[in-house]
């Protein structure tokens, strides 16, 4: 359970990162982040298995960069479910998916 909370918090910095870095990317506030990042949580959960599968041809064919297409796509859903979280084009929604993975992945790995 802590290990969950731990992973919402860091999703969230992740978040409010991504829409300071990156011009197209805007959270109107810390509560909008929170929500986002439950959201996009819910979302790799359930959805991203399911993209994943289904673009695993593309994935192969690119050598793996077509994740970053699919990490981009579920961004901009959860952008377009959440109140408060905007992402204005598909190059937004690239960058900030490049920023919140490499911030997952590096506040992953020290912990």
């Amino acid at each position: 359970m802590i290990r969950l909370l731990i992973n919402w918090v860091i999703l969230t910095a992740a978040i409010l990162l991504a829409a300071y870095l990156i011009p197209g990317v805007r959270v109107r506030s810390l509560g909008s982040a929170f929500i986002a990042a439950a959201v996009l949580g819910i979302i790799n959960v359930f959805i991203r298995p399911i993209a994943i599968f289904l673009s695993i041809p593309l994935i192969v064919v690119t050598l793996g960069l077509f994740t970053f297409i699919v990490n981009a796509l579920l961004l901009w859903l959860a952008a377009a479910i959440t109140p408060g979280f905007e992402v204005r084009s598909f190059w937004a929604a690239l960058l900030g998916a490049l920023v919140v993975s490499i911030v997952s992945y590096l506040t992953g790995s020290v912990l």
